[in-house]
């Protein structure tokens, strides 16, 4: 393979891999049919950490110390990127469209700046700030769906809250991703937040099962799962690191504009989900967000 077919390659990865990362979003909308949303979160990281453990088991064992002396980072990691992020997404998928929670999801980097600029003294410019009100004001419109006097009759889809809460989220494990360095190679990483992903949903899935409902362990329940633990959790997380790889951290993050993108193309097609103007409205502002919230200061001479 010569050196234009390897960048051909890394570059069709920004479009292949949301394909997968977005496929998350109709689990969401339809594995919640059939799976209660935390036993769908819980058995997903389960099986991806028992999918991972044999490839990383001798490696981890070695690395027992820096595993002791990074666990608590580890398990925050966890309960933020496969707790929070694992299962608000089921919740939300619950009473909203595919279509919301694939905008809404897009408001991450923009959570990142902010906490960034709030625990981590990161400089934020004026550009920054505007783009910041203009995401905010997007996944605001989308969550009242266009419509202010919802606003006032509080009437908005608590599923578009949990989807911002998962936004939030998926903000604090990518910015404690970056900031707590480790010794442990990433797929060692991984499988090790996915553990403790799991652990942190297990209390909440033992109350589901006594106080909500209860797993139905079918063979639907078993083909959610798979699917579940594979498409948006394995490959997607594969796929992602090699782009990063080849491309960069910067660039590799476009991968989550496109998912949005594919989000709404899955509820198109498979949920029957109707595109409003509020969702294009809201999706400009949103990319305006982002792209100002990106940009970097233009030296003036």
């Amino acid at each position: 393979m010569n050196t234009k077919t390897k960048n051909l390659f890394a570059f069709s990865l920004l479009f292949i891999q949301p394909i997968f990362m977005a496929s998350n979003l109709v689990v969401a909308r339809g594995g919640v049919e059939i799976v209660p949303p935390i036993s769908l979160a819980f058995w997903r990281w389960t099986l991806v950490f028992f999918i991972l453990l044999p490839f990383t088991y001798v490696a981890l064992k070695k690395n027992y110390r820096t595993i002791k002396k990074e666990y608590k980072k580890l398990f925050f990691l966890g309960a933020m990127g496969c707790g929070v992020c694992g299962a608000f997404p089921f919740l939300a998928g619950q009473t909203t469209t595919v279509t919301n929670m694939g905008i809404i999801y897009t408001s991450s980097p923009i959570f990142i700046i902010l906490i960034s600029s709030i625990f981590f003294n990161e400089r934020i410019n004026l550009t920054k700030i505007l783009g910041l009100l203009a995401c905010l004001i997007g996944v605001f419109i989308i969550i009242i769906k266009g419509n202010f006097y919802s606003l006032i009759n509080l009437n908005f889809t608590i599923g578009d809250l949990w989807m911002l809460g998962a936004a939030i989220g998926w903000a604090l494990y990518s910015i404690y991703l970056f900031y707590w360095k480790t010794n442990l190679e990433i797929f060692q990483r991984f499988t090790l937040i996915a553990f403790f992903g799991a652990i942190s949903l297990l209390p909440f899935y033992g109350m589901e099962e006594i106080f909500f409902e209860k797993t139905v362990f079918s063979r639907e329940f078993f083909v959610w799962i798979i699917f579940a633990a594979i498409s948006p959790g394995i490959i997607a997380f594969t796929l992602y690191t090699i782009a990063q790889k080849k491309l960069g951290a910067s660039l590799t993050g476009f991968t989550l504009y496109i998912f949005t993108i594919y989000g709404a193309i899955y509820g198109y097609f498979l949920f029957d989900e109707i595109l409003e103007n509020y969702h294009l409205i809201g999706t400009i502002l949103v990319f305006i967000g982002v792209y100002l919230a990106k940009k970097k200061n233009v030296k003036k001479f």
